[in-house]
């Protein structure tokens, strides 16, 4: 049997959409400038799975002149606990300062309570009698509220106030500050904002946007989900290619895979035909819930995240850039669908 070789490179995909910037993500963002007054922490969510991509700059170009928390979220979702993950976390937490960063999995209430300790020591600090107002930001569905939820739990020992769900857009306003470290004598106790995700209003990288999608920050209409699947088909192959065994042998032909999980898992169409995208939407579903191997997409290196140090020093693209590229991409579009037509 000749023995399997899976791809070294994703094909470039230069006709994705680059953007998922909606009207309530302008407007949240704006209200959130408004409020910035009023907080003296900004608690930042980014994807354990894609640290780099899920970095948002237009927190740090908007919500400037406030101390700042990254946490990155689901980490149960993308670490196996072995060495090369604590070093990629030193690396990572090297990489933020002068800002300080945690992991988190808000099923694991050691994490929860180290996010816990750092807030109760910056609002012991800030020494105030009003208490400590500090605001949850992220890109779409990287876990704010579940998170916001977790700390509720933990620090105050109530239930869920925030809604959470598996498509980006549930959060869609500011809402109310609720209470994650109860007062002592000398003040009120830390409060918490929730607030809607923010996505970037042009990607310029393709497989970034391939990566956001891949992890729920977009809905799962906007990149075909045969497309999507293909992009996580290789990631599994240089991951470990039999965390699929069960539906098909090692393979680089993502029809090949979706057909036989179509079968197996009886997801046809009438006649008997294998539903393509129905099953790859649940083979996506199931790494995003952990069932597929646990790993990073983004390549986590020194060189990567210097790269990134420089991206953070020029100021973040603006929205009216954004809004001219991804008019240009739609023009673009619209002349090769009429020279198609011919």
């Amino acid at each position: 049997m000749a023995t399997f070789i899976p791809r070294k490179v994703f094909p470039a995909l230069d006709s994705l959409p680059r953007s998922y910037f909606l009207g309530h993500h302008k407007a949240g963002l704006a209200k959130m400038r408004t409020m910035l007054s009023h907080i003296d922490l900004i608690i930042e969510c980014r994807d354990y799975r894609i640290p780099l991509a899920s970095r948002n700059p237009l927190f740090e170009e908007n919500l400037a002149g406030r101390e700042r928390l990254i946490v990155f979220t689901k980490q149960d979702l993308g670490s196996e606990r072995k060495a090369k993950d604590k070093t990629r976390e030193r690396l990572i937490q090297t990489s933020q300062r002068p800002a300080s960063a945690l992991f988190s999995d808000y099923k694991d209430k050691f994490s929860i309570r180290k996010i816990l300790d750092f807030a109760r020591t910056h609002a012991t600090s800030a020494d105030s009698l009003t208490g400590s107002r500090m605001m949850i930001v992220g890109m779409p569905n990287v876990g704010k509220s579940s998170l916001l939820n977790a700390l509720r739990g933990v620090g105050v020992h109530k239930g869920k106030v925030a809604h959470t769900g598996a498509q980006p857009g549930v959060t869609r306003k500011i809402g109310t500050t609720v209470k994650i470290i109860e007062g002592e004598e000398s003040g009120e106790g830390v409060y918490l904002m929730d607030t809607p995700g923010v996505f970037i209003p042009y990607v310029p990288d393709a497989e970034a946007m391939l990566k956001l999608a891949l992890c729920g920050s977009v809905k799962d209409t906007i990149i075909a989900p045969t497309t999507l699947a293909d992009y996580l088909l290789y990631h599994l192959n240089l991951y470990d290619a039999s965390v699929y065994r069960e539906y098909e042998s090692p393979t680089n032909d993502v029809i090949r895979l979706l057909q036989s999980t179509a079968r197996k898992t009886g997801r046809l169409q009438k006649g008997g035909q294998p539903d393509l995208e129905a099953s790859a939407l649940w083979l996506i579903q199931r790494w995003r819930n952990g069932h597929l191997g646990r790993f990073v997409l983004d390549d986590v290196t020194e060189e990567t995240l210097e790269a990134q140090r420089y991206a953070n020093e020029k100021v973040a693209i603006s929205l009216n850039q954004g809004r001219k590229m991804v008019k240009e991409m739609r023009k673009q579009k619209s002349r090769e669908k009429h020279l198609n037509a011919f």
